[in-house]
Parts: structure tokens; sequence; C-alpha cells
């Protein structure tokens, strides 16, 4: 037993326990006919366990020894209630509290969809090869895909992640380790990127298709993939496509916007769990501003259309939102938000995302290219965006739980 203890006081490594092992089919009264049977004996309980799997319990409670010459009477006791519960029972002579957990401490999160035995297996290798030690496994999902989280001790973080996260591509499943401790339930900003992100479409593209200049948009794209051209070149180079482009295409592309799947029920439960949600892009405020409004986020920036006389120019005004930029305003949305930047969470899928991945407290990337999953501290290969709020520790009925808060 190494989770969820519960101790009176510190037991020394030489007094006596009893480790009382309760398993069969679960049913209300289990835990309270035990600890009503264990207090007619007047021992002191140094740690419980529970769980409960398909309906099958497992029930453990560390004990102080009886006084002398009652321990033979409470294994007796102890069969015979069990036996009553149509359960069984192993009761295991032993001295002191468990061993201390190993230093370092790690939450190692897997999604798998499915999560095959092998890939299991693989984690469970690969976690002990590096000096560790599973301490407890959790379910937090079942679906839309299946996730669990490892508890480890005796290893650090860093070298942890790398070893999991090199197994995890070829092992079809998606790993996500993060240091344990208060702050990774106390991350409470959360900043996403927005094409291919928050919303399925790449925004120059609809306002491209509008304008008829799809392929040299396209063109001017794979110049800058191959690093013949900057962000802010590419910028303006597509943008300057759009030139004379009426001002009621605007509305038609944010009509034209789909939303990743997932991303509505991100968003609500982040926001009813207390967090504050932002977006920043390298799109348009035209887009970006109305995705605020009907999703209700806290913060959002981008670059803005030039429009004049109710047409676009074919330029953009203010400050050019790129890869640089995109870790700035995470920065100064933290600062607004008066959360320390070790407490946010980032959320992308292109190269120029990493600024911003590597200064958040949490980078995760979402059905990102290859040298962006190689850099983020967690993947996620799934389509469902929502799928990140396991990475935080939130469970699946603790999603759908938020759903019935009342906010206003």
């Amino acid at each position: 037993m190494s989770a969820s203890q519960t101790s009176s006081s510190d037991v020394p490594a030489d007094v006596p326990t009893l480790l009382v092992k309760i398993f069969g089919k679960d049913r209300p009264g289990i835990t309270a006919g035990l600890f009503d049977t264990l207090a007619a004996y007047s021992v002191d309980v140094v740690d419980i366990e529970q769980v409960v799997t398909r309906g099958r319990m497992v029930l453990c409670a560390l004990v102080t020894e009886p006084p002398p010459g009652l321990e033979g009477d409470l294994r007796s006791t102890v069969h015979s209630w069990a036996e009553s519960m149509k359960m069984q029972a192993e009761i295991i002579s032993g001295l002191g509290d468990n061993r201390p957990r190993g230093l370092g401490r790690s939450l190692v999160t897997v999604l798998g969809h499915p999560l095959t035995a092998e890939a299991t297996a693989a984690i469970a290798a690969r976690i002990t090869e590096t000096g560790g030690n599973i301490d407890r496994i959790f379910r937090l999902a079942k679906y839309p895909v299946t996730a669990v989280e490892f508890a480890v001790s005796g290893v650090e973080t860093e070298p942890l992640r790398t070893a999991l996260v090199t197994d995890a591509a070829r092992l079809g499943i998606d790993v996500a380790v993060v240091a344990a401790g208060l702050y990774r339930r106390a991350q409470r900003l959360v900043v996403m990127d927005v094409d291919s992100t928050l919303i399925q479409d790449e925004v120059i593209e609809l306002f491209a298709a509008h304008a008829g200049c799809e392929d040299k948009v396209a063109e001017v794209t794979a110049a800058a993939m191959r690093g013949e051209l900057d962000f802010e070149q590419s910028l303006h180079a597509r943008v300057a496509l759009l030139e004379g482009l009426d001002v009621s295409v605007v509305d038609k592309v944010r009509s034209e916007v789909r939303l990743t799947p997932g991303a509505r029920t991100l968003i609500r439960t982040l926001k009813r769990l207390g967090y504050q949600v932002g977006v920043v892009s390298g799109g348009f405020t035209q887009v970006t501003d109305d995705l605020k409004e009907r999703l209700g986020l806290d913060f959002a920036h981008a670059n803005t259309l030039e429009i004049v006389d109710g047409r676009l120019t074919g330029k953009v005004t203010g400050e050019i939102v790129d890869r640089a930029g995109k870790a700035r305003l995470l920065r100064r949305f933290a600062a607004e938000a008066g959360v320390p930047l070790s407490q946010t969470v980032a959320i992308g899928d292109g190269a120029n995302d990493l600024d911003m991945l590597n200064a958040a407290g949490l980078g995760v990337a979402f059905n990102a290219k290859p040298v962006v999953r190689e850099a983020a501290h967690a993947a996620v290969n799934f389509p469902f965006l929502d799928t990140v709020l396991y990475l935080l520790g939130v469970t699946r009925e603790e999603v759908e739980a938020a759903d019935t808060l009342d906010i206003d």
C-alpha cells in the first residue's frame, strides 16, 4: 500500500503491525463493518486503501498490533466476519509503516484508443528501467479515450519524461509526465493556439477561398514551411492577396469556422473549475474576437486585418503575433490573471507555438508536427481537444459533474 494514506501517528519501523486485506464483491457497509470489527481490539489505523474494479473490492487496512494475547482472536473474528459477508480475508504480520517513497515524484498520464496490454506493459517496464516505482494507478477516463494515471516515485520528472515519450509514438499512445505536487492542481490559466488547435481550419485559407487565391496562398505557406520566408514575411505576402475583398466576407468566414471536437467541453469544464482561458493566434482578430464572445474566453489576441471603406486593404495593423509574440502574450495574460507562469498551460500544434509551449508550466502539443511533439512537455494525438483535461488530472466524472454546475 502506498496511496491515499491515513495515519493517526508516525509508527516506528520496529513496531508490530497487521495488514488486513478484504476482497470480494463490493456492497455497501463493507468498510464500516471491517472497522467496527477491528474497533473491538483497540487498534490504531496507520493506512487505508480501497479499490473497486468492475464490482470487485479490495480493501486494505494497515493497523497497529492489538494488546498482548488478542491477535489470535482478532484474526479469527475478522475471518468470521468476512465469511459472513461472503468476502475473503488475509492478515499479514509485519513491522512499521509503508517504506518511504523514493525522491522524485511524478504523474504519468497515458492515453490510448484502445489502451493495449502491450503498451501498458512497455510503459511499466520503462518506468522500472529508469529506477522509478509505480505507487498507484488510477483510471481518469474510459471515453473518448482510455486515460490512466500512474503515480511514480524514485526518479526525477525530466529523465522519466524523456524515456517514456520516446516510446509513446512506437506504442501508438500518448504519454504526459508532470511533476507531482500542489502546483498541478493550481494551474489556473490555459492559453491555446487557434488555427488547427481550437478550430479545425486555417483562417487565412478561408479568406483566400473567397478571394479566389487559395493556390497562391498555399504556395506562400509552402515557402514558409521550407524556411524560405519567416512568419512575418509569409503573413504579409498572404494577406496582400486579400486586397479588395469586401468586408462582408468576415461574417461568412466566421460562420465557416469549425470548432475542434471537444473544444466546447474543454473550455466549459475549465471555466466551471475556476480556470481562466485565452487564445493567441497568428490569424486575425476579426475571427478571434468572435470566438472570445461565443466561447466566453477571458483573453484573445491576434493580428488585425486592415479595413478601409468596407474593403480589406491587404495589410495588417499593429504588432505582429508571431512565434515570439505568442510567448509574450502568454506572459502578459498570466500577469493580468495574477497567475505565475509556472502555473500556466499552453496548447498548440505548430512550430510558431514552440516558444509559448516552452514558456508555460505545461506545454501540450495537440496533433502536432513531430518537431513540436518532441519539444513539448506532453503530446495529444487524438482528435478530441477535451482529452487535454486528463493531463490536468481531471477525470471524466468531473467533466460530467462540471456540466451540472450553475455559473453565471
